[in-house]
C-alpha cells in the first residue's frame, strides 16, 4: 500500500481543518488505518487509530474534538480536525499496519504540515 496524505494548511484557533490520506493497492481494508503527528523538536505520537471494523481510538487530548473515519470503497482514511489549538500544531502523518503471518506490514506517508496561529 502507499499513502498520500492531504489536507493541511494554516488554521487559527478554534478552526477546523480535514486531513485526508488516499491508499493505493490491494487489501485496503485489511489494514488498521492511522494518523500520528510530530511537533518540533517532540517524538512522533498517535493521534486517532481506525481498525479496518470501523472502531476507532484516540489520544485523550484529541478526543470530542476529532474524528477519524475510513471509506473501505473508496481506499481513504480521513481525520476531521475541530476545535483546533495551537499545541495541535504539527506535520501529521497518515500510517497503515497489518499482521500477517507474525510479519508486520506497514507503511508511511509522507507527511502533511498543520498550523495553527492567529
Amino acid at each position: 500500500v502507499q499513502l498520500v496524505e492531504s489536507g493541511g494548511g494554516l488554521v487559527q484557533p478554534g478552526g477546523s481543518l480535514r486531513l485526508s490520506c488516499a491508499a493505493s493497492g490491494a487489501a485496503f481494508s485489511m489494514y488498521t488505518m492511522a494518523w500520528y503527528r510530530q511537533a518540533p523538536g517532540k517524538q512522533r505520537e498517535l493521534v486517532a487509530a481506525i481498525a479496518g471494523g470501523g472502531i476507532p481510538n484516540y489520544k485523550d487530548s484529541v478526543k470530542g474534538r476529532f474524528t477519524i473515519s475510513r471509506d473501505n470503497a473508496k481506499n481513504m482514511v480521513y481525520l476531521q480536525m475541530n476545535s483546533l489549538k495551537p499545541e495541535d500544531t504539527a506535520v501529521y502523518f497518515c500510517y497503515a499496519v497489518r499482521v500477517i503471518n507474525n510479519i508486520k506490514d506497514d507503511k508511511w506517508g509522507q507527511g502533511t504540515q498543520v498550523t495553527v496561529s492567529s
